[in-house]
């Protein structure tokens, strides 16, 4: 039935896959144009500020031994910043852009570190911080790292050099499983169910925590790949970092539902002696997400509304885009709520800011990098421009580019400016010669062809390779690649453009995209490993998520002129569907039976979620007498039979091969 993947775990995932992969042809060295411009970078930007560097370091305790985390017997480490050590060396090196190698370098701090009185956090064990506030009793921890052994490091870590007392409540600041997904890592599912533990978490975030996972998680996990650079190889030639923080921990997922939700705008909780004031974001940064304020340690926790990046109004490896506007408006409400009582700010990424003046100007700052990129496309889009047009043509005032915080390693303004796009106008510019575009590869052809022939394409783009007009040429090569995926001329000055527009990237997933690219492009992808469904995920999946899901896996040309009706009946959950399927599309009806059903299944969750994670076959469950049917059941394993499984393999840098009816 439904298979959970997490997009972001299987983009970690395929960084295993690569220790079995055939080695990428040779990367280059940056080309004189690409030296230029990381040059006008170095001299624009005031490098020599070493602000962001004390902040990072202060309050360290002690660092992550070895800076590793390791994995199962036999196993790599899970988490593993040894090959980042090149990073510690001085000044960039030409295929890396200074900006990035700047944050890449700040994001090598990790370790546990005091931020205020009985507050800690521990950084650099995965992309994501765990905060810890020590109660009168107990440990109040909010977020857990993306994995169990990362999530159990962390705890470890804290233990090593603070009294050992357990933790009492557990705190989800939004809907992104790098910040739930170490759960069992430092509490269990029996103390949560029973209430011994507090889990707090934003109203949604069930639904949307398991949501964003299942619909479009094939495509949007092999996307991931590219925006995280988790198949490259890492170095000043490949992966040095991820933004948002240094890159993706490996290891196994897990999620345990919450027990007590923030439903009011603001609401406030007295948790073991600690007074908490939550204020609900939802639809900034994650449709379901809070802020958080500690009175009594004059904190502000940012949750992931404010970092030390511009973030994404649209993520890379594909989501609904954030509402920039909304985003900019929290950030205010909390520059008004809390801005005059706070001595320090931190988020569940990055380091924290201290000092009231230092932290509103901050938060102003972020406040109006959102607002400014969102009022900004949209009185462009109201002049007619593109999203391309207004990409091209929008720049931060100076007062925010040279603010760091707010320059985009993981978001962008030329991306976020098309997503503002998006938002409110979708994917046509109005161009009706843009309304039915031809296919890529058969649109390729024809400007090939309409161009001179593959040959003269070629030559024409290895002079503007020559002149440092990569965009252009990356461009070219790839209708080349999408003409004829064999021509590996063309495949080789693909990479090649990418390559250098890589090492030019500031932004973080923009150089892991383009790198990834260019070893595609060298060597094929680097098949990732089709995952099994996660059972904690799965749990959280309701059955109308998984009918959805099984509908968007419908082969519908083999459902052509079929019509079948099957009644669904879950003991435990009191639910009844009927599903039907006709017109080659496959709906459901809640909390109804159908009179005309051609086969009626009744089953407990339990049995249902053996069966998605293929545990168990319906045969086997029939016979054990945990699934029961009447009916046709011919027509159960006629519709089943016209679902398809999804590869999360499929070609991004030229033309999808598999064969699609």
């Amino acid at each position: 039935m439904a298979r959970i993947i997490p997009s972001l775990a299987l983009a970690a995932a395929a960084a295993m896959s690569l220790l079995a992969a055939p080695l990428a042809a040779q990367p280059n060295d940056a080309e004189p144009a690409t030296r230029a411009a990381n040059e006008a970078v170095a001299k624009a930007l005031p490098l020599a500020d070493r602000a962001d560097f004390e902040d990072a370091q202060r309050g360290l305790i002690a660092p992550l031994p070895d800076g590793v985390v390791a994995g199962a017997a036999g196993a790599p480490p899970v988490w593993n910043l040894k090959p980042f050590d090149f990073l510690k060396g001085g000044a960039s090196p030409p295929t890396v852009n200074p900006s990035l190698w700047r944050q890449a370098q700040l994001n090598l701090a990790n370790g546990l570190f005091q931020v205020a009185e009985r507050v800690y956090q521990v950084r650099g064990l995965d992309m994501a911080n765990l905060t810890i506030v020590e109660g009168d009793t107990g440990l109040i921890v909010t977020d857990t790292t993306m994995t169990v052994p990362t999530a159990k490091a962390a705890l470890d870590l804290y233990y090593q050099h603070r009294p050992n007392k357990p933790v009492v409540a557990l705190i989800y600041t939004h809907s992104h499983i790098d910040h739930f997904g170490g759960a069992r890592g430092l509490i269990s599912e029996a103390d949560a169910a029973s209430g011994k533990v507090k889990v707090i978490a934003p109203a949604g975030f069930m639904e949307h925590a398991v949501a964003e996972n299942v619909i479009a998680g094939n495509a949007m996990s092999r996307r991931a790949q590219f925006q995280f650079g988790a198949p490259l190889p890492v170095g000043a030639r490949g992966q040095v970092d991820a933004g948002l923080g240094k890159a993706l921990a490996l290891g196994p997922l897990s999620l345990i539902p919450p027990n007590d939700t923030i439903q009011q705008s603001y609401e406030t909780r007295t948790i073991d002696g600690v007074e908490i004031e939550f204020h609900l974001v939802p639809g900034s940064e994650a449709p379901s997400e809070m802020i958080s304020y500690y009175p009594q340690f004059r904190l502000l926790n940012m949750a992931e509304d404010t970092t030390h990046t511009l973030h994404n109004l649209y993520t890379l490896r594909g989501a609904a885009v954030r509402d920039g506007r909304l985003w900019s408006k929290y950030i205010g409400e909390a520059i008004a709520r809390y801005g005059d009582r706070t001595e320090v700010v931190i988020a569940q990424h990055h380091w924290p800011v201290w000092g009231r003046d230092r932290v509103v100007g901050y938060l102003k700052k972020q406040r109006d990098v959102y607002k400014f990129i969102h009022d900004q496309s949209v009185r462009l889009l109201n002049h007619g421009l593109t999203p391309t047009e207004i990409a091209e043509r929008l720049t931060l005032p100076p007062s925010l580019a040279s603010e760091f915080a707010a320059r985009g390693y993981y978001g962008s303004v030329s991306h976020n400016a098309k997503a503002v796009y998006q938002f409110y106008l979708g994917w046509y510019d109005a161009n009706p010669a843009d309304l039915n575009p031809l296919p890529r590869a058969e649109q390729a052809k024809k400007e090939i062809d309409y161009m001179g022939g593959a040959a003269a394409v070629l030559a024409r783009a290895r002079d503007d390779y020559k002149a440092g007009q990569y965009r252009w040429v990356a461009s070219v090569a790839s209708k080349l690649v999408f003409a004829d995926p064999a021509n590996t001329e063309a495949r080789a000055l693909g990479a090649d453009a990418l390559e250098q527009l890589g090492y030019q990237a500031e932004a973080a997933t923009w150089r892991n995209a383009y790198l990834l690219g260019a070893q595609e492009l060298r060597s094929g992808l680097t098949p990732m490993p089709v995952s099994t469904a996660n059972p904690d995920l799965l749990k959280g999946v309701s059955i109308d998520l998984a009918f959805d899901f099984l509908a968007v896996r419908l082969n519908a040309a083999k459902a052509e002129g079929k019509h079948i009706v099957v009644n669904w009946t879950f003991t435990d959950l009191k639910e009844t569907y009927t599903m039907n399927l006709e017109n080659s599309a496959l709906t459901h009806v809640a909390g109804k039976l159908s009179d005309n059903a051609d086969v009626s299944v009744t089953l407990n969750r339990a049995t249902f979620d053996a069966i998605s994670l293929k545990q168990r076959g319906f045969l086997g469950a029939v016979l054990s007498g945990d699934l029961w049917v009447s009916g046709n059941p011919l027509k159960l394993r006629e519709l089943f039979g016209l679902f398809e499984e999804f590869s999360p393999n499929f070609e991004v840098i030229e033309p999808v091969r598999a064969k699609l009816e």
